[in-house]
């Protein structure tokens, strides 16, 4: 029994002096872990980029920060904004997908706290300068293509469309603008997300084939240049993909989508329309299908704000509904519960609901401006509101989720319809307003931004109200007597008076650098919310 105490008091001690050891190890870094530089890399896993570092010579736990630059226009701003920290055991760690330019720093922490903290931030390699597309599916001799596969790349930020180049070699020079003249085969415009369903079928007999693609504006002019081009190895044998392709590549799958869902894919060569369908189970049966003119998005219309998990698929139609092809894969998406009550939520129309850049919708929420907010908040918006629609629909989707504050904006349809007056929409955003104080909630408006007709008519080919400016002042002199408001309006103008084509290619939703610009703004004047 002695013995056994002895051997206790020696354990214990000794137990003691490790953990005391490791405690001046860390206070005093002994190890010299600070000011190195970690060997960081980065590497493709499938659709997955993987950053790897050389481990730290002492056992620690790693934090891995995902942050993108803000724009430098509010005063005050920190220079980054942090999209997502994660903790890992390993030097090992698969990056957040990322549809915009993002950098990492990696911290370290012991047993008794933060032991490193990295001097450098690392860029995302999908985001080359100048601007191409980063290839994700890749076709070799261990993985050939059908004669109609898939090509995938990393969406280029503010990119309206693409054009896609086939060769039957390396082009003279790789990069540029131009179309080869020695090895061009065929090219095409037409594609207007990050993928493409080529048609190698003319070209079988050929040598070999290559690829390239380069991102354009709304009015083709280049964002970049051409990506390398890529030899395509094919087996005629392959069986031809025959559905679409559901579209989660970039996906920020760590944020909370909109309760009005949007879904997006990668269409079919051949296709006209879609179909999607939504369902409560893996291959259960539809409780919603709705039939797309659009080939690569379609909108629920339907807000979807209760607790569950739901799967939704896609399938081409031809130009008389009938099918082409079959279902896609099931797609997985979980609804967190919301009616418990939240801090903050926002209610307005598209502007607000997301998208931009013409081609991308608010499932890409990198053209959201609640990405970019510094605090949580749940969307409760909805593409093609106007003032009516949205006030309309305040106790069917509000309420359910017992918001504290409510962000309100909307009435930027309501700018380039003259049927629609100052005093209309005035009274839309009143009747908010007495909404929310009757429950309990408080509303934060945003000033309405200036739209630009002319960019306006050549993305949607619709006009604008003559007015909308007069319009714009009389709405937001009333929303800047209100209680709680940001006021947003005056960054967003050009020298002529309308919205800032840097900040909007169609002249009414801001894109990326702009829907960054609404995010610092509410974030600055985080003291509004209760």
């Amino acid at each position: 029994m002695k013995n056994f105490f002895t051997f206790t008091i020696i354990a214990v001690l000794l137990g003691f002096f490790a953990i005391f050891s490791m405690y001046i190890a860390e206070k005093t870094d002994v190890f010299q872990l600070n000011g190195r530089i970690l060997e960081v890399s980065f590497s493709q896993e499938g659709d997955d980029t993987l950053m790897s570092w050389k481990p730290l010579p002492y056992p620690c736990v790693y934090k891995v920060t995902t942050i993108s630059r803000t724009t430098g226009l509010v005063e005050g701003s920190p220079p980054f904004h942090i999209l997502k920290e994660e903790e890992t055991r390993s030097s090992k760690y698969i990056v957040p997908r990322a549809p915009i330019p993002t950098f990492y720093f990696v911290t370290a922490r012991g047993l008794f706290g933060e032991v490193y903290r990295s001097e450098k931030i690392y860029a995302n390699p999908n985001f080359p300068t100048p601007p191409q597309p980063v290839s994700i599916y890749h076709y070799d001799e261990k993985n050939p293509a059908s004669l109609m596969p898939f090509l995938v790349w990393h969406t280029v930020p503010n990119a309206v469309c693409y054009e896609l180049e086939l060769l039957d070699a390396p082009p003279e020079v790789e990069g540029g603008i131009a179309l080869s003249k020695i090895h061009h085969l065929a090219y095409t415009r037409k594609i207007f997300t990050n993928g493409y369903q080529a048609d190698l079928r003319p070209f079988k007999d050929q040598g070999a084939i290559y690829w390239r693609a380069r991102a354009l504006g709304l009015h083709h002019e280049p964002i970049g240049e051409f990506c390398k081009a890529e030899k395509i190895v094919f087996d005629e044998s392959k069986p031809v993909p025959n559905c679409p392709l559901i579209n989660n590549f970039d996906f920020m799958d760590y944020l909370p989508q909109p309760i009005y869902h949007v879904f997006d894919w990668i269409p079919l060569h051949d296709g006209v329309k879609y179909e999607v369908e939504l369902s409560t189970e893996p291959e259960g049966e539809a409780v919603w299908r709705r039939i797309s003119e659009d080939v690569s998005s379609c909108y629920d219309e339907y807000g979807r704000p209760y607790a569950g998990v739901y799967y939704w698929r896609v399938r081409a139609l031809d130009a008389n509904n009938n099918p082409i092809g079959t279902w896609s894969n099931s797609e997985k998406f979980i609804v967190e519960d919301y009616t418990q009550g939240v801090d903050v939520a926002v209610f307005g129309d598209s502007i607000s609901h997301g998208g931009g850049a013409v081609s991308y919708s608010p499932r890409a929420l990198q053209y959201s401006y609640e990405t970019f907010i510094d605090f949580p908040v749940i969307n409760l918006s909805r593409s093609g509101d106007t003032s009516r629609t949205t006030l309309e629909r305040f106790n069917q989707d509000v309420l359910p989720l017992k918001p504290k504050n409510l962000i309100v904006s909307t009435g930027a349809n309501c700018l380039r319809d003259a049927r629609i007056s100052a005093q209309d929409v005035i009274a839309d955003l009143a009747g908010i307003n007495k909404l929310c104080l009757q429950n309990d909630i408080r509303p934060i408006f945003l000033t309405l931004m200036p739209i630009n007709p002319d960019n306006l008519q050549n993305a949607f080919h619709t006009p604008s109200d003559p007015d909308w400016h007069k319009k714009l002042l009389e709405i937001n002199d009333y929303i800047k007597r209100q209680e709680f408001f940001v006021d947003i309006e005056p960054y967003f103008y050009d020298a002529q008076g309308n919205m800032n084509y840097a900040f909007s290619v169609d002249g009414i939703h801001p894109d990326i650098r702009g829907k960054m610009l609404i995010g610092e703004l509410i974030s600055k004047n985080k003291n509004l919310f209760k």
